[in-house]
């Protein structure tokens, strides 16, 4: 007799329909046809089969269905003559609406945030990664209970107005939820202060920092390979990296850096997300040099570039006051006139543009030349920073790269960093009190 892992094993996959539903009001810059292609690279990440796709206009949100009656009708008779499993509508979905729409169309049927979670869950190889994910899937699966619970109601007797068991084991369930979320929140807290700690020990070397971010597929992973000489995951995939990875690059100098390899941004991320994406770029908040990897060979470039923007912003990583370079990736895959055409666009704008191809090599040696510039673009100058001044050397390691710090006769700390001319007004505002010599 088999086991039930093997049972599973030989499964075949599920079979998924797709659906982008259209609102008038939605307020983005991509087509419908985009966003319902990216839908389902999201439903293949997650290994279900697509058989079909379809883009359903929506003028007004119904309450407990989404859709109108006789949509929820043809969508239906949709799923059972395609023999699908799954129903994946790219929107956010209530409860009631989720339970509805599996009610009516007799399918399995997940929506936007649910199918991101579930990539991330099965992607997550750190446990820090593992630990966030479980997070936001708890934290999302808690609003959900009413749905998951309600084949207790059956269970309900009497004439009393007192709940049933049922609803005994709602409240059972929230309090479970509620500790295991606790719990997961202290297991984070200890594992980001390891990660503190470690990152507080790199900035003791003198070593730039250079952070790759970029909406997900868009060739992170590859570039970072091809810079580094590594074998991390690069998949035509989205969410093929999920966990940061750092890896020693050497600069055209030989001056070694620290390269991270950072999670892919998406358009609409789900709220659940954001924290778990806040402790995952704490690499990018740290970084000396922030490399925007955009696939230029796609249509929706300055789209994505806009959402990936919008991310980090909301993450408190405001790209218009750091030092940024976007590096226009996939140039193997335009033709010529195009190619030469962007390559002009770069140049001119401000800041230049880097058009590359990871996949090939081409413009890698020049990315590498650009940021050795922008990590070294100043003489170093000498800070004599006072003892109890622990805000000041705080922010010199924060905007500057600190060479050396030794100790003062004085209690003090003398510190060789180099600043951009921009920071070096700003330390000079702030702490007056601190003494500066210009190497």
């Amino acid at each position: 007799m088999s086991s039930s892992k093997s049972v599973d094993r030989e499964a075949p996959p599920q079979r998924a329909l797709v659906l982008y539903p259209d609102r008038e009001e939605r307020s983005s810059a991509r087509s419908p046809q985009a966003r319902l292609e990216e839908a389902s690279g999201l439903a293949a990440a997650l290994d279900l089969v697509v058989v079909d796709t379809l883009i359903a206009p929506l003028r007004k949100r119904t309450p407990a269905t989404l859709f109108g009656k006789g949509k929820v009708e043809e969508i239906g008779h949709l799923c059972e003559d395609l023999e699908v499993d799954v129903a994946v509508i790219d929107d956010a979905l209530t409860p009631v609406q989720q339970r509805n729409l599996e009610k009516a169309w007799r399918v399995k049927v997940i929506d936007r945030t649910g199918l991101i979670l579930e990539i991330f869950a099965r992607r997550a190889r750190t446990r820090e990664g593992r630990l966030q994910v479980e997070l936001a899937r708890l934290s999302y699966e808690r609003s959900r209970l009413v749905r998951t619970w309600t084949h207790l109601e059956r269970q309900r007797g009497g004439f009393g107005v007192m709940g049933g068991p049922g609803e005994t084991q709602i409240e059972t369930d929230r309090r479970l939820l509620a500790e295991r979320i606790g719990k997961l929140k202290r297991e984070l807290v200890e594992v980001r202060r390891t990660r503190t700690l470690q990152r507080s020990a790199r900035q003791r070397h003198p070593y730039p920092t250079v952070a790759l971010v970029g909406y997900t597929n868009a060739g992170k992973s590859t570039l970072f390979n091809r810079l580094t000489d590594s074998t991390v995951v690069a998949e035509d995939m989205l969410f093929a990296t999920l966990d940061p990875t750092l890896r020693m690059l050497k600069l055209p100098d030989g001056r070694p850096a620290i390269l991270s390899d950072t999670v892919g941004f998406i358009s609409d991320l789900p709220h659940e997300l954001v924290e778990a994406f806040r402790a995952t770029l704490e690499e990018v908040r740290e970084a000396d040099v922030i490399l925007h990897v955009r696939d230029v060979a796609g249509d929706e470039s300055q789209a994505q570039a806009d959402d990936v923007a919008g991310v980090l912003d909301r993450l408190g990583v405001d790209l218009e006051t750091r030092r940024v370079l976007e590096i226009w990736n996939k140039a193997d895959l335009l033709d010529a006139d195009t190619r030469e055409s962007l390559t002009g666009d770069a140049r001119r704008r401000h800041p230049p543009a880097l058009l590359v191809s990871a996949q090939t090599g081409q413009g890698c040696s020049e990315l590498l030349d650009a940021v050795a510039g922008m990590v070294d673009d100043a003489d170093p100058i000498e800070a004599h920073v006072p003892a109890g001044e622990g805000a000041a050397i705080a922010w010199l390691y924060r905007n500057g790269r600190v060479v050396e710090s030794l100790p003062a006769d004085d209690g003090g700390v003398v510190m060789s960093v180099r600043l951009t001319a921009q920071a070096l007004g700003q330390f000079e505002q702030l702490y007056p009190q601190a003494e500066l010599r210009v190497h």
